[in-house]
């Protein structure tokens, strides 16, 4: 398999624009499925090394570094959250308020290894500031939809999909997290006449990471790496703002 596209490279520095669907690490439990990272040893040499993580079903940026210093330099402003880092999300429900910020103590879920779980005490603090780009109310009965911007403070493991799903307006298609919600265009325009197979307009997790702002190791300037919207997430806009009314900020 090629590697996912490049959306940035230097001498220290690259980025790719990751695939839903696609882990970046080896799986805890199946060794044998396809990595980004095997990838890029494979191909690039195992002198490049991933600085952060998103989720397999998440799709957007990832950065790597191809020198010690360089990851040093780079992990570090993880480590002190100076990094800025923007995802966009399609929601099941509309938020309550246009803005707003969640911040809960989080951890993982014993009952249910591999998912994540909020807690009082004994997990790890998570803050994401969000802001609702755009709303699509639909009739009673219906599934309503938003287009959120995510700004995580913190990194934790699922952060942004459980601090959605708290808020009660998850990540549509959401298998951990969320509803059994399904975005069709059938449920949107009046008289639909489709096929009787329709799939839904995206399948897939509806998140995506879309830029991150950092200091540049070399030249210490500020470096932003931005991936456009996939497809998919491009067609499912296109059509909640056609047939749903939707409503911007």
């Amino acid at each position: 398999m090629p590697l996912p596209p490049v959306l940035y490279e230097d001498d220290t520095l690259i980025a790719f624009e990751k695939p839903s669907g696609m882990l970046i690490a080896p799986d805890r439990w199946d060794k044998s499925r396809e990595n980004l990272m095997d990838l890029v040893h494979d191909k690039l040499g195992h002198h490049v090394a991933n600085v952060h993580r998103i989720d397999a079903d998440t799709s957007g940026v990832v950065l790597c570094t191809k020198t010690k210093l360089a990851l040093d330099f780079v992990s570090g402003q993880f480590q002190s959250k100076s990094v800025g880092k923007i995802y966009h999300a399609i929601t099941t429900a509309i938020p309550a308020s246009d803005s707003y910020t969640v911040d809960l103590v989080i951890k993982e879920d014993e009952a249910k290894p591999g998912r994540m779980c909020v807690v009082k005490k004994h997990g790890k603090a998570s803050t994401t500031h969000c802001t609702v780009l755009e709303k699509f109310p639909q009739p009673a009965g219906r599934t309503s939809f938003a287009y959120v911007e995510c700004r995580p403070l913190t990194g934790r493991t699922h952060q942004i999909r459980i601090h959605l799903a708290a808020t009660e307006t998850p990540i549509l298609n959401d298998p951990f997290y969320g509803t059994d919600a399904k975005l069709m265009l059938s449920d949107l325009k009046r008289g639909y006449k489709g096929r009787v197979d329709e799939k839904p307009l995206i399948a897939r997790l509806a998140l995506h990471a879309g830029s991150l702002t950092f200091k540049h190791p070399a030249t210490r300037e500020s470096v932003t790496i931005t991936s456009p919207l996939p497809n998919d997430f491009e067609v499912a806009l296109k059509y909640l703002r056609k047939f749903a009314e939707g409503k911007r900020r």
